[in-house]
């Protein structure tokens, strides 16, 4: 339960992300805890959305990768598809998901952006890429984000702005969003 998002406007690429973690039911005290949802994975920036053990599954799987790129919605699916038997594999406590039995697809219950200094990307639960011209976000405040983004995209602002205000209109509005703001500039 979080709130990400990417905003890209007149040649600059920026993507933020809350920092408040919910464990099941329970969500940790703002004060207490700056957990980041941004991963640098070569020059590409990745934010992800959902179960909080993805971080710890995502940092142990990066470890072991020699080359990562992420720079193309096909090396983006490339990834995805390589981590997913990786993750029934090694992390035997990642379950098959589905959201109901009318879909073939598994799920990981978890999305993902992907902002490199040119593109943004979605990468769905389901791991759908999805390339996105201007801005995209993922998590709980979802809804809110966007819909601040639609508001604020033809403005005087930067993407930074955009971004910022984004994330803040999310914390605001939901109650699974919230902690410090954390963006980063590509």
């Amino acid at each position: 339960m979080s709130i990400a998002v990417v905003v890209k406007k007149d040649s600059e690429i920026v993507i933020g992300a809350d920092t408040l973690q919910c464990f099941d039911s329970q969500m940790t005290g703002i004060d207490n805890l700056n957990e980041s949802k941004l991963r640098h994975i070569g020059p590409a920036i990745l934010a992800f959305a959902g179960w909080g053990l993805y971080a710890n599954i995502l940092d142990d799987y990066l470890l072991r990768k020699k080359s990562v790129k992420l720079s193309t919605k096909q090396n983006i699916f490339q990834f995805f598809k390589e981590l997913w038997p990786v993750l029934h594999k090694e992390y035997s406590f990642v379950n098959d998901q589905s959201g109901n039995n009318d879909t073939p697809f598994g799920k990981l219950d978890s999305s993902f952006l992907i902002a490199t200094k040119k593109r943004i990307f979605y990468a769905s639960s389901n791991l759908c890429v999805t390339e996105f011209l201007n801005y995209y976000a993922i998590g709980a405040g979802r809804d809110y984000a966007i819909g601040a983004m639609h508001v604020l995209y033809d403005q005087d602002k930067s993407a930074e702005e955009i971004a910022r205000l984004a994330i803040e209109a999310a914390i605001s509005n939901n109650v699974y969003c919230g902690g410090n703001t954390e963006i980063i500039k590509l």
